[in-house]
């Protein structure tokens, strides 16, 4: 009997501690996605970028414009009184995040 309470108290600690691990993993996976990006202004935005979003957000206005160290940017878009965040590399080509 005292094998089976053990063996609970065991298996209920592994999960625990897995839980909480996996937990700090994904937090610390976002923060530093957030990080790596440095707002700008939008007038440093690059010009294809200014341009890809004139072309296929017609009526927006970049919020907030923010930059990486891949050159990419994480834009704040206003279209009508929906804000959207959009990604572009350097070119003007939009990017999945």
């Amino acid at each position: 009997m005292k094998k089976v309470i053990l063996m609970a108290v065991f298996a209920f600690a592994t999960l625990s501690a897995t839980a909480t691990t996996t937990e700090m993993n994904a937090t610390t996976i976002s923060t530093s996605i957030e990080n790596e990006f440095k707002e700008i202004a939008v007038t440093e935005v690059a010009k294809p970028v200014l341009q890809a979003v004139l072309k296929d957000y017609e009526g927006a206005t970049i919020k907030q414009a923010f930059v990486n160290e891949k050159n990419e940017y994480k834009l704040e878009l206003t279209i009508g009184e929906v804000v959207k965040t959009v990604y572009a590399d350097a070119e003007g080509n939009w990017i999945e995040k």
